[in-house]
């Protein structure tokens, strides 16, 4: 995901199987084939869209990397028995800085401003 996300921000088109292949050579010894698979398992599961170029198919992220961020905290908050203590606990537990970005997102989504920015949402569970 990260190799998509990374050429998606650098304004690249949608990789083949082979650009994620060279891009993940120098980090890992992956077989060609293994990340075919996954890539066809992302796709599949409706994390990644596919379209056909010629003989190879081309990938994108279906989520911005901050929307998929965002179903991994909603899931999680998901798993607690009390939202309301989860939310209050992680509040108290971020900097002052960040309380400051909370505060602008809460001020921008009252607004009409910020209901959807950035959350893009897939409704499905993240890969593990």
């Amino acid at each position: 995901m990260e190799v998509l996300w990374a050429r998606e921000d650098a304004g690249l088109r949608a990789a083949t199987a082979r650009d994620v292949s060279r891009a993940l050579a120098g980090d890992r010894d992956l077989a060609h084939t293994t990340v075919m698979t996954v890539l066809d398992r992302l796709a599949k599961k409706d994390f990644l869209k596919r379209e056909r170029d010629g003989r190879a198919w081309r990938y994108q992220p279906v989520a911005s990397r901050e929307g998929y961020i965002t179903e991994l905290m909603l899931g999680a908050l998901n798993e607690t028995g009390d939202r309301d203590a989860a939310l209050a606990h992680f509040v108290r537990s971020v900097s002052r800085d960040e309380v400051d970005v909370i505060r602008q997102a809460l001020a921008d989504l009252t607004s009409g401003k910020g209901v959807a920015a950035g959350h893009t949402t897939t409704g499905k569970e993240p890969p593990a």
